[in-house]
């Protein structure tokens, strides 16, 4: 036996559910389910959506409650170019991008494995680009109670590059600062050091 294992646990009535409503999306599209191909699709397609949203089965606030640490640091914090992936909540498409994130600490520091799993619960959900930098950012600015936050997200939308307006190079930049970062020399020392390449 592996020493590690990595497993998915589905939940299986609530699988089987989904699972028939993509039986049905399938065969309304004019497309024959029992075809060889297509025979698991529904329900790899069920646990694929189950997957993608299962950010509203977890709490990000409890996440980085429980790796607070007490610390006297106090100068800026910075997770760059954290990957994130998430579905637009008007067509169901992918957006996928990246996030910057940094903190100004006030007496407590977080485990740095826990800024990124705080933007994956909120991007596992359905969800607007605007709306999931502010879920980033008040997440971390009442959790942590920190002396600033910042959140900058870029990301392309698959429903501006397949469909509609058909744009592929475009991207989608969305920020928000609290605290010290609402100041202008601290927000351009964030966005200096998020555009940098210090390697």
């Amino acid at each position: 036996m592996a020493p590690y294992r990595n497993l998915e646990e589905y939940n299986i009535e609530i699988t089987n559910e989904v699972k028939t409503h993509f039986t049905k999306i399938v065969d309304d599209i004019g497309e024959d389910v029992t075809r060889d191909g297509l025979v698991k699709t529904p329900e790899r397609a069920a646990k694929a959506m189950l997957f993608l949203t299962q950010g509203y089965k977890q709490d990000a606030e409890e996440i980085l409650k429980g790796a607070m640490f007490e610390e006297s640091y106090d100068d800026m914090v910075i997770i760059k170019d954290i990957e994130l992936y998430s579905l637009c909540e008007h067509h169901m498409l992918p957006f996928f991008g990246k996030a910057h994130v940094a903190y100004i600490p006030n007496g407590h520091i977080v485990g740095l494995s826990k800024i990124p799993r705080v933007v994956d619960v909120f991007a596992r959900r359905l969800q607007v680009q605007e709306r999931l930098t502010h879920n980033i950012l008040e997440c971390i600015n009442n959790t942590l109670k920190p002396k600033g936050v910042a959140v900058v997200i870029e990301a392309a939308h698959m429903c501006m590059m397949m469909r509609g307006v058909q744009k592929q190079n475009s991207v989608t930049t969305t920020s928000g600062f609290r605290g010290q970062f609402e100041k202008i020399e601290t927000r351009n020392e964030f966005l200096k050091l998020i555009s940098a390449d210090l390697s």
